[in-house]
């Protein structure tokens, strides 16, 4: 396991491969696009599984809408995707470190959010038209989820963003400092139950939640709603991510005393999208020997 200033070392670099990879921004977009279908699959899943125990009045559906979401973001990692949410700690992390700049940092986070919102709608569409949903208890679920998020004030909507993030970020760390993908596996696995079984809400499977409900019709959503929800959420989240665990293990491991080293990238390779896992690319000096 990497120490926590190697981890924010190891972030510093992850965070320049980011935004290297944005300066090819189609491909860029597209791994965008795909962490935000397979966040969407998380939704679709958590729909369908937690849907009837909802339908029952069962005690135990946050249970199992916890327990199935965990797929979403054990895709990203491990298929490689760009994902907004963990982006903000990293990116943050990089330009504390001074390995990229603010300016790059931002433009990076803002087609990656660009990307996540188009590969949500697009999933959704295409979930719409296979009448999974239809006459389903996962549809019942999503109507509920629709009308309880639209009654939400701004100050829930924000806070459930941040606290949201906070675990989704402690798992991405978490990643970085762990060397064995069981290990990787079971952090995700809890961090993320625990985002979904207190309610807390995600800026990115939202996309995918309204995104449904319009492509449903019937009134489940607006337009409106939908932009309100993904402004205050993605805000929390950004404080969550960026700053909670972002700033705060930076500031833990010595703040503005680290500085990430130069990236040394093969000859001739080109930036490639997605770096959750660069830290298992990377050995960090002084660290210890993967075995």
């Amino acid at each position: 396991m990497l120490t926590i200033p190697e981890t924010v070392t190891e972030q510093g670099r992850a965070a320049e491969t980011k935004v290297a990879g944005a300066t090819s921004p189609a491909r860029y977009l597209v791994s965008a696009m795909l962490a935000g279908a397979y966040i969407g699959v998380g939704v679709v899943l958590m729909l369908m599984t937690a849907g009837p125990f909802l339908a029952a009045g069962s005690p135990a559906q946050p249970l199992v809408a916890g327990g199935v979401f965990a797929v979403a973001l054990t895709l990203v990692v491990f298929a490689g995707a760009e994902l907004a949410t963990s982006a903000m700690m990293i990116l943050t992390q990089g330009v504390l470190t001074r390995a990229t700049r603010l300016g790059a940092a931002v433009a990076t986070l803002a087609l990656c959010l660009v990307g996540n919102l188009l590969g949500s709608v697009v999933f959704a569409w295409a979930v719409v038209q296979s009448r999974v949903l239809d006459g389903s208890a996962g549809a019942d679920m999503l109507a509920s989820m629709l009308d309880h998020k639209a009654h939400e004030g701004v100050g829930e909507m924000f806070f459930r963003g941040v606290l949201c993030n906070v675990l989704v970020c402690v798992a991405i760390w978490a990643c970085a400092r762990l060397r064995t993908e069981i290990g990787k596996a079971v952090v995700i696995f809890w961090a993320i139950f625990a985002f979904i079984a207190s309610g807390f809400e995600h800026v990115v499977a939202n996309m995918t939640t309204f995104s449904l409900g319009l492509f449903l019709g019937d009134g489940l959503t607006t337009v409106g709603d939908f932009a309100t929800n993904v402004l205050w959420v993605g805000l929390g989240n950004l404080v969550g991510g960026a700053l909670v665990v972002g700033v705060g293990y930076w500031f833990v491991a010595g703040g503005s005393r680290l500085r990430a080293p130069a990236a040394e990238p093969l000859a001739g390779a080109e930036p490639v999208a997605g770096a959750e896992l660069l830290a298992e690319a990377r050995p960090v000096t002084g660290a210890t020997p993967r075995r």
